[in-house]
């Protein structure tokens, strides 16, 4: 796999934009160290299904994964609620795109896109406690100097965090928006992604 280098021109700003399974967390004898060969770019889906919109990081994320055909050079977890259980998954990555609900004064199913700097900025504005953890893991990581060199955040304000299963019809309806959006990152760090035209209901093929 061929990475973007670390530099100081990464996109530390926000722009907005418009409205499978579950992989193991690594164990012990396969977390990262430093020396480590590069590992894959990571498409993280976050947040509790239990909890309607709650859950949308990860709906949009095995969305992105069925309408997608996804090279050994991307991989896509579903991180849940890990919080500082992801610490060894996100160490040492060239680029981790994040998937999650977000805190905003926008209308519910408003979807906002971050990088850089803004995103551990935003987890600080949490919704639901494993927005903690993940703002505590971007600062350890920063410290012991694996922080993701290029980092990026797809989120969605949410409508509903009732108990249920069910995204609330909005959020549900802008599913394929993010995986759309998620090939679109992607393509956007050098790693270009095929719609699978073959997966019935599968979302539209990411903006030119």
């Amino acid at each position: 796999m061929t990475g973007r280098g670390r530099d100081d021109g990464r996109d530390r700003g926000g722009a907005e934009a418009p409205a499978a399974g579950r992989p193991s967390i690594p164990t012990d004898d396969e977390a990262w160290s430093p020396g480590s060969a590069t590992r894959p770019i990571l498409v993280l889906g976050v947040g509790n299904i239990l909890l309607s919109d709650e859950g949308i990081g990860v709906r949009a994320v095995e969305a992105f994964q069925a309408g997608y055909q996804v090279p050994d050079t991307v991989e896509v977890l579903d991180g849940g609620t890990a919080g500082m259980d992801l610490l060894d998954v996100l160490a040492g990555r060239s680029h981790v795109i994040i998937v999650d609900a977000i805190r905003s004064e926008r209308p519910p199913g408003s979807i906002v896109r971050l990088r850089g700097e803004a995103v551990p900025a935003l987890f600080r504005t949490r919704i639901s406690p494993h927005q903690l953890g993940l703002s505590e893991v971007l600062a350890a990581l920063k410290l012991i100097d694996a922080e993701p060199a290029h980092l990026s955040l797809i989120g969605i304000v949410p409508e509903d965090l009732s108990t249920t299963l069910e995204l609330s019809p909005r959020l549900a309806a802008a599913v394929p928006t993010l995986a759309a959006m998620i090939a679109e990152e992607l393509a956007g760090f050098g790693f270009p992604v095929a719609w699978t035209d073959t997966e019935p209901g599968a979302p539209p093929a990411p903006r030119a």
